[in-house]
């Protein structure tokens, strides 16, 4: 049975990512709470609510889900559906300063706590998903007036 691109796949063989940090943490369930916990608190959040265009955040969350998956050595679907991640190319339309690099990450740490995860695999997460918020940043932040006057 083949899946066409906008019909669900068939679930993954759990045996097909043993060994995998996407099996180590648990799994499609641990992705799938992993990115709703982060849309609650973006839905949560007024000011940075603003950054996500779409009325519903369902389908953002189900990709998020989808390349953190694929990222960590789940299922392909996200590709299979979306083509290469292209992460820069597909956050290049939007404003992304310090300040939002920040409140994201706040949304996002709070969402990988509440995981309960062992420490190391905390860490290991945690560390990509810092370094890959740091990546995206691609707008100046405003330079704040320091009280100086040119002479």
């Amino acid at each position: 049975m083949s899946s066409t691109p906008n019909s669900p796949s068939p679930a993954p063989d759990p045996s097909e990512y043993e060994g995998t940090f996407y099996a180590q943490v648990g799994g499609k369930d641990t992705f799938r709470r992993l990115a709703e916990k982060f849309y609650e608190g973006v839905a949560a959040d007024d000011q940075f609510r603003a950054m996500y265009p779409e009325k519903d955040l369902g389908p953002a969350a189900e990709r998020l889900q989808m390349f953190l998956e694929q990222y960590w050595g789940g299922p392909t679907t996200y590709s299979e559906q979306r083509g290469h991640p292209r992460l820069r190319m597909r956050h290049m339309p939007y404003t992304i300063n310090s300040k939002a690099r920040d409140t994201w990450l706040k949304h996002m740490e709070a969402a990988v706590d509440s995981l309960d995860l062992p420490p190391l695999q905390r860490e290991v997460l945690w560390d990509y998903l810092e370094r890959a918020a740091h990546s995206l940043v691609n707008t100046p932040d405003e330079p704040h007036s320091q009280g100086l006057r040119l002479a």
